[in-house]
Order: C-alpha cells, then structure tokens, then sequence
C-alpha cells in the first residue's frame, strides 16, 4: 500500500513462468539467467553513471544460439574439422518444435523485459519529476515560514524596541523627579534648622516673657510639619529608588529579549536567503534528529508580550509615582511656606505686643519716676513742717514752764494756762499726725522706688524679649527658601 501523498509507481510483474514440460536449452544454465533482470542489480559504469555495465559483460560473451553467422564465424567453422552426425544414437536432443518454442519463449521474455523496463524509465522520470516539484514546494514552505517568522521577529522587535524608548524616556522622568525630590528635601534642612535656632533663642528670654505663646506653638508646628514633609519626602525618594531599580529590570530584560531577536532574525535571515547555490550549504548528519527548542511559538509570543506588559505595568507605576512626587513636592512647599507665613505673622503680632508693652512700661516708668520726686518733695515739706512746729511747742512749753514759778496764790489756773495746755497738746498732735504721714510718705517713696525698679527690670525684659524675636529671630527668617527651591527646581 502506497504512503498518502506519495508518487504511485507502476507494479512490475515478474515473466512469466516457463512450462514444466518445457526444457531449457544446453547453454541455459543458471550462470546464464544471474541476469536476467539487470534492474536489480545494476552495476555502475564509470563513463555512464546511468547505464549498467551488466548487459555489456553479457553482449561481449559469444551467444549459444546466434540466428546469423558473421564471417569470422563461417572462417572459424571453415577451419573446423567436418561434423560427423552420429546416427546411432536412439533419438534426437530436442525436436523442431522444442526449438521454435524456446525460440519464442525467448523472444516474448525479451518483449516483456524491454516493456518492463520502457514503463520504469517512464514512472522513474515521472517520479524524479514529481519528487523534484514536492521537494521545490516544500522548500518554497520552508523558505516562506522563515519569512514569515522573521516578519514576526521583526513585529515584536519594533515592538519591544517602542516600549524601551518609552521606557528610557519614563526612568530618565523618574530620574529627574527623584533629583528635584533629593534637591528640596536638602532645602528643608534650612527652615529646620531656623525654626530649631528660633526656639532655642526664645529660651534667652528672662523672667515673665519666658512664656509658651502663640510664637512658640508656631514654631513647634513649623518643626513638625518640616519632619513630616522630610519623612514623606525619604519614603517617596525609596519608593523612587526602588522603582527605578525595577524599571530599569525591566529595560534590562528588554534589551536581552531584544538582542535575542536580533540574533534570531540575523540566523532567519539568512536562512531565508539560503539557495541550493549559495556559498556554505553543507550536509550535517542527523540534525533533524537533534532538537534543541526550548519554546513553541506560542510560548515565544508570550514570552516577549510578558516582558513588554511587565515593563509597561512598571513604567505605569513609575508614572503614578512621579505625579505623586509632584503633588507632593507643592503639598508640601504649600505646607511649610503657610507655615511659615503663620510663624512669622505670631512673630509680628508677639513683638507688636512686646513693643506696645514696653512702651506703657516705660510711660509707667516716667510716672513712677515723676511720682517720686513729687513724694520725696512732700516729704522734705512735711519733715521742714515737723521742724517749724517744734518752735511753736518749744514756746508754749517754756511758757508752761515759766508759769510754774508764779509765787503762791499767783498759780492761777487761768485762761492764759488753759489756753497754753491746749497749745501744747494742739502742737503735739499736729507734730504727731505730720510724723505719721511722713512714715506713710516714706513708705509710698519705698514702694514707689520698688515700682521703679520693677518697671526697670520689666523693661529690660522687654528689651530682651524685643531683640530676641526681632533682631535674632526674624532676621533669620528673612532667607526662607522660595517655591521653586521648596519644589526641587533649583
């Protein structure tokens, strides 16, 4: 039975067989019929690859039975001694009919040889020609499939070769992103470190001004919120490191898929270009029996699409990641500059505050001031009063005195000492009731004077206080980083 899609032959069937009664001729022996069918045992001829040299080596030898004589035949039997028949024998070899049979016999035998070998010359051409058409066909396959997959290693190469350069262009965003993100959280490390030079400035100040106000709150809020913005600043720059690192594993893996395909589609290539004359076509035995694939074309398909979705869902999250970057680099320098303006207004309203308070102080001062003089004069007034009323209790009492020597009857209790007792113990209570109010002025002077040295010290509190937010604290918050730096662009 015949395999599907090959050339049908013809069946060749053996001569047919010879009669038993029949008896082969003397010169028929079996050295004679070796070759009878020379197909199945061809023997090359250098000068003929085709033909074989079989019925060469037949057609030299001298034929047993010959129709026609050459003439060196009939010279060599001329030379032969004369055949002498011997009758004796009781009968003949063959007979007349024997022979014309083998005769026949042999020509239909030759007929069906030369037939036999006429249809296998024809199918063998027949065969070489379809064989010849089936193996150009089939190379003519060969040749298209490899076009056709160095079309398909050309599509996915354009399209690998697409997602590295969105690639590249996303990791060197990234990369400039996660610059600008390194540059501002440098610049936050200033405002930190003002707000931190700010409180422990503050804590110069002195006596009743060393007070946890508004400006103090603020600047602890400006310290928070600057270790929040750094805190999420470090976590986004991780992120961004790391991200990096997986995109540029993932373009890492693009570009070996790639110089894989280039190196496929070079090999592809020019074995889509090979022909029968081209320069290197060799035999390799047995490598149709070596199979050295790893993958199917569905696996390789999938294999180069993996990679080209990997990469886009990287280059997705590292897009993501650079928006959130960005809102975060303006969240934050929104943050700390609001922050800022918040501090910096508590500073004005707290010096404001400061200045207003001094200023009474000092107004209070020059009262206290003006009040002690005025009671330092009411105390001189009232001690030269002491002084003049003593003169006057000074006389009554000598007059007092010099009555006591009256003689006799002549101690009168009269008007003249009535009125004189009346004067003494006048004079004494107003001496009295002048000298307790001096105490009382002197007291008032003594606190007076301490009010004075109050409002002093409160003042040069307030003077401390002053230059502290003023001079030292303010003047460092004049160099604030502007946006731009606050965003990582300069």
């Amino acid at each position: 039975m015949a395999h599907l899609g090959s050339t049908l032959t013809a069946t060749y069937a053996h001569p047919k067989p010879v009669p038993t009664n029949f008896l082969p001729a003397i010169s028929s022996m079996a050295s004679s019929y070796k070759d009878r069918f020379p197909h199945y045992n061809l023997i090359h001829s250098p000068s003929l690859p085709w033909r074989p040299s079989t019925y060469y080596r037949v057609a030299s030898n001298s034929p047993t039975l010959a129709p026609y004589c050459t003439r060196s035949q009939r010279v060599a039997e001329s030379t032969m001694l004369p055949f002498v028949s011997n009758r004796t024998t009781l009968f003949t070899r063959y007979t007349p009919d024997d022979w014309y049979r083998s005769n026949l016999t042999n020509f239909q035998e030759s007929s069906m040889s030369r037939h036999n070998s006429e249809r296998l010359r024809v199918d063998t051409s027949r065969l070489i020609q379809d064989k010849y058409q089936q193996i150009r066909k089939t190379q003519a396959d060969s040749t298209q499939n490899l076009g056709e997959r160095v079309n398909d290693i050309g599509f996915w190469k354009s399209e690998i070769t697409h997602e590295m350069d969105e690639m590249i262009g996303e990791t060197n965003a990234l990369t400039d992103v996660k610059k600008r993100l390194e540059r501002a959280l440098t610049e936050t490390e200033a405002p930190l470190q003002v707000a931190r030079e700010c409180l422990f400035h503050r804590e110069k100040r002195m006596g009743i001004d060393l007070v946890h106000d508004e400006v103090e709150t603020q600047l602890l809020t400006e310290v928070d919120v600057i270790l929040c913005c750094q805190e999420r600043m470090k976590l986004h720059l991780d992120k961004a490191i790391a991200q990096l690192a997986s995109d540029r594993a993932a373009q890492h893996e693009l570009e070996k898929d790639l110089s894989d395909k280039q190196a496929a589609q070079r090999i592809d290539d020019k074995c889509h270009h090979l022909r029968n004359t081209s320069d290197g076509v060799s035999y390799f035995r047995g490598v149709e029996r070596v199979d050295a694939t790893i993958s199917v074309p569905e696996t390789w398909a999938k294999f180069t699409d993996d990679n080209i979705l990997r990469s886009q869902s990287e280059r997705t999250a590292s897009a993501k990641l650079r928006d959130d970057i960005e809102n975060l680099l303006v969240v934050t320098a929104n943050e700390m500059w609001n922050q800022f303006n918040r501090v910096n207004l508590a500073f004005t309203n707290r010096i404001a505050e400061t200045a207003d308070a001094k200023n009474k102080i000092q107004i209070h001062l020059a009262k206290t001031l003006q009040e002690i003089f005025q009671t330092e004069m009411t105390i001189e007034s009232i001690k030269k009063a002491i002084r003049d009323k003593s003169a006057f209790l000074k006389v009554a009492q000598t007059r007092l005195d010099e009555r006591t020597r009256r003689p006799n009857i002549e101690l009168c209790r009269d008007m003249a000492q009535l009125r004189l007792v009346n004067e003494v113990y006048e004079v004494d209570d107003t001496i009295q009731t002048l000298q307790q109010r001096l105490r009382e002025a002197e007291d008032t002077l003594q606190s007076l004077v301490h009010t004075k040295a109050t409002l002093e010290h409160d003042l040069a509190v307030k003077a401390n206080s002053l230059y502290i937010d003023q001079e030292k604290c303010m003047s460092m918050r004049k160099s604030f980083p502007n946006t731009l730096r606050l965003v990582g662009f300069c």
